[in-house]
């Protein structure tokens, strides 16, 4: 049976158990070896997301706050290199925003349905504007690779 926290307690335990569980999350992912981010689910979106290009600076980018972290900024290059990692950044972050969107479900063990429902509501503010913008940043990225495999093809000389 759950011990529901009230007040103070059920912000602080909410307040700590999110902070934790971003880091944990976060942390761990930074670890992950790149094979295993290139698993089917994350495609990138199939088309454009409204109003993204004036919403997205306000999103902050937490690639580096952690140990092997990589700031999304730090890879603006245009060549195959840095575009993939690119890639294989965003498809990390899109993992760890699924991750803890999901973190809301253990909630009802501490927390009265309000909490719960505070939580969900949390979880989806915070982590689906982050989804969209991984999906957009991605989808631009491999077409941008798309491109460039095309100007390669074009560019070599025929035998």
């Amino acid at each position: 049976m759950a011990v529901h926290a009230d007040g103070a307690g059920a912000v602080l335990g909410s307040v700590g158990y999110w902070l934790l569980l971003s880091l944990l999350v976060g942390g761990l992912a930074n670890w992950l070896p790149p094979p295993w981010l290139l698993c089917p689910p994350l495609r990138p979106a199939q088309r454009a997301i409204p109003g993204i290009r004036r919403w997205k600076r306000w999103i902050p980018d937490a690639g580096g706050a952690l140990p092997r972290g990589v700031p999304k900024a730090s890879l603006v290059q245009r060549d195959r290199q840095a575009l993939e990692q690119l890639a294989l950044e965003t498809r990390r972050a899109e993992m760890v925003h699924w991750l803890l969107l999901a973190g809301w479900l253990p909630a009802p063990l501490w927390l009265p349905p309000l909490g719960v429902v505070i939580n969900l509501l949390f979880a989806c503010l915070f982590n689906l504007p982050c989804l969209l913008l991984q999906r957009h940043t991605r989808s631009r990225v491999e077409r941008c690779l798309q491109q460039r495999q095309g100007w390669i093809r074009r560019s070599a000389p025929l035998p």
